[in-house]
């Protein structure tokens, strides 16, 4: 039984960093991406950033490209968001998700139909 949970999330002001993390239990061998969603009311679902297994390929909306750094941890479990130069319009509940997906699908615009998701963690830039 796969389970994520975010944490780091919190209330910073535009120009300001912020580290999320999501630590992932039940994930067996094998090759998995994971990923981003950020969640905000009254805009779409924006898959933000994306890893498959090892690092062997990352993806960047184009919003966030340059400001956000995603990485994991596999003996922790664990996969990050680095987030910089934060600005108000990435103000959002950030959701972390993984599926077992090809690298071809390890993209931002498919991370809403993974299998696997958080409840998330809110983010707000002022």
């Amino acid at each position: 039984h796969v389970q994520l949970v975010e944490s780091g999330g919190g209330s910073v002001q535009a120009g300001g960093s912020l580290r999320l993390s999501c630590a992932a239990s039940g994930i067996t061998r094998g090759s998995y991406c994971m990923g981003w969603i950020r969640q905000t009311p009254g805009k779409e679902r924006e898959g933000v950033a994306a890893i498959y297994t090892g690092g062997v390929s990352t993806y960047y909306a184009d919003s966030v490209k340059g400001r956000v750094t995603i990485s994991q941890d596999n003996a922790k479990n664990t996969l990050y968001l680095q987030m910089n130069s934060l600005k108000p319009e990435d103000t959002g509940v950030y959701v972390c998700a993984a599926d077992r997906r090809s690298p071809s699908y390890c993209r931002g615009g498919y991370l809403a139909d993974f299998a696997y998701k958080g409840q998330g963690t809110q983010v707000t830039v002022s």
